[in-house]
């Protein structure tokens, strides 16, 4: 196999995460908009919208195509992932909120390294600009912080539990 078509594969797969982040991401914004945390949320999906169409930008500058079937599937995973039963019958509970943000994080965790990974290769692979890769990781870490403040709020209230410590490692 050709390192294009490695690296193609490896772009197609973060381009299918991607479609199911920005989707999630447009999810919990819509369900949170008349929240103090709503513009907040808004914003960040927009974000991660934009760094979407920055990663197709991307690979189409790498002239990698993009893969129909992996987009499709993101979507798809993004639609699945609100069958998942919460514990509440007929409507949303904070514990979805818990669980939508830890996986919100984690995809801009991994949107991370994608970043750091593409920084890595720039120097050797035309159609990469670094300054470009540094302000998109620069903004996923800015995201992470976010999603982190949102998430530990959203656990305190789900689990209020006196001497537990949301906030995990880090």
């Amino acid at each position: 196999m050709m390192h294009h078509d490695v690296l193609g594969i490896y772009l197609n797969d973060h381009l299918a995460g991607a479609t199911l982040g920005a989707g999630l991401a447009r999810h919990v914004a819509h369900r949170h908009r008349r929240t103090v945390h709503g513009s907040r949320l808004e914003h960040i999906a927009d974000e991660i919208a934009q760094d979407r169409r920055a990663l197709l930008s991307i690979m189409d500058g790498l002239g990698v195509p993009a893969r129909r079937y992996k987009v499709c599937a993101g979507w798809a995973a993004e639609r699945l992932r609100r069958l998942k039963p919460n514990g509440v019958p007929h409507r949303s509970s904070g514990l979805d909120t818990v669980m939508e943000l830890e996986t919100l994080r984690l995809g801009v965790e991994g949107k991370c390294l994608l970043w750091l990974t593409l920084l890595a290769l720039a120097p050797r692979r035309t159609g990469l600009d670094e300054s470009q890769l540094r302000n998109l990781l620069d903004r996923a870490r800015n995201q992470i912080e976010v999603v982190e403040e949102l998430r530990r709020t959203a656990a305190a209230a789900v689990f209020p539990l006196r001497g537990v410590q949301t906030s995990g490692a880090q």
